[in-house]
């Protein structure tokens, strides 16, 4: 995959067709309602359930779909990239699924748990330290050794495999008043922000992030990436700074960008493990949070979130505490 400096802006139709290539290799994610839930929140809300997609997250559309168009332009070599784990497992997959190796460079603080996914789906883990700077060099190592780099969001490709959730949850339930989506390096948000604009341009969108880790808020705010974020929260998926290209659909076709504090974001896994049955991660609680904590701009509305994934980590949340 080639990176540019000014990467052309996916439009509609390149979600349309990421999603006809990627179209037996995904499952489609149900959508998921509770009348109880609604009456806890004070607002009807209809969940995507990206945690139930295979290897427990959205990323799978992207890196199916990255894969896919390497394969198509003839580039067969092993891939790399760097990930908190959601998109390493992912990617694992499809470059297995493909005949190809995937190396996944992580934080040496990364949720075990996820870590093992990317090695159960035939990934090769590299740690380096935390943070974004040690995660880019060790990728930019595996690519000097030949391997293709397939960015975690950072890319038109991937953003248009995330983008086919939105596509989705819009087919599935058109009626929507708000459409909400967590936000770390922005594939899933910016993604969703092009088909909703396209299919709905009445349609409020929004995207949640800790507060620990808002740099895309504080970005959008300013009307200029930020660059530079210790994040600190409990969302692990969510940790990455927001990507380029993803921010510049965010600052484009988003209408607000809503920080959450940590024990909403708690309270938001339980609220969904009490009324729906469901375990999500924290990343994916962000929706509901801002939802606890933001009353006011959902009261009485219709609001369609994306449950990201449900990869939690089982030391801090054991199975029978979700």
């Amino acid at each position: 995959m080639h990176p540019s400096a000014e990467p052309r802006i996916p439009e509609f139709p390149d979600v349309e067709a990421a999603a006809e290539r990627i179209r037996f290799a995904v499952r489609q994610t149900p959508v998921v309602h509770s009348a109880t839930l609604d009456q806890a929140l004070g607002c009807t809300l209809v969940a995507k359930c990206e945690n139930l997609q295979v290897t427990g997250s959205f990323k799978f559309r992207g890196a199916t779909h990255a894969v896919a168009r390497l394969r198509s332009a003839g580039r067969d070599a092993d891939v790399a990239t760097h990930s908190s784990g959601n998109h390493g497992a992912a990617l694992a997959l499809a470059a297995r699924n493909d005949g190809r190796q995937a190396f996944v460079v992580m934080p040496d603080n990364a949720v075990p748990d996820k870590v093992d996914a990317v090695r159960r789906h035939g990934g090769q883990v590299i740690f380096c330290a935390p943070g974004q700077a040690a995660r880019e060099a060790g990728l930019e190592a595996l690519v000097a050794d030949g391997r293709i780099p397939v960015p975690p969001y950072d890319h038109p490709d991937i953003i248009c495999g995330q983008g086919t959730a939105a596509l989705e949850l819009l087919t599935q339930t058109p009626d929507l008043d708000i459409l909400m989506a967590p936000v770390g390096g922005g594939g899933l948000i910016s993604g969703s922000a092009i088909v909703a604009r396209h299919l709905r341009p009445d349609l409020t969108i929004l995207a949640a992030e800790p507060a620990g880790a808002a740099d895309t808020a504080a970005s959008f705010q300013r009307g200029e990436r930020v660059t530079h974020w210790q994040a600190d929260t409990i969302a692990d998926g969510l940790r990455a700074l927001v990507g380029a290209l993803p921010f510049r659909i965010i600052r484009q076709r988003l209408d607000d960008v809503l920080p959450v504090s940590e024990a909403a974001i708690l309270e938001g896994m339980d609220l969904v493990q009490a009324h729906l049955q469901m375990t999500i991660e924290p990343s994916s609680a962000t929706v509901i949070a801002a939802i606890l904590e933001h009353a006011e701009r959902f009261a009485g509305r219709r609001i369609g979130v994306i449950f990201s994934g449900g990869n939690v980590d089982t030391r801090r949340f054991p199975p029978e505490s979700v």
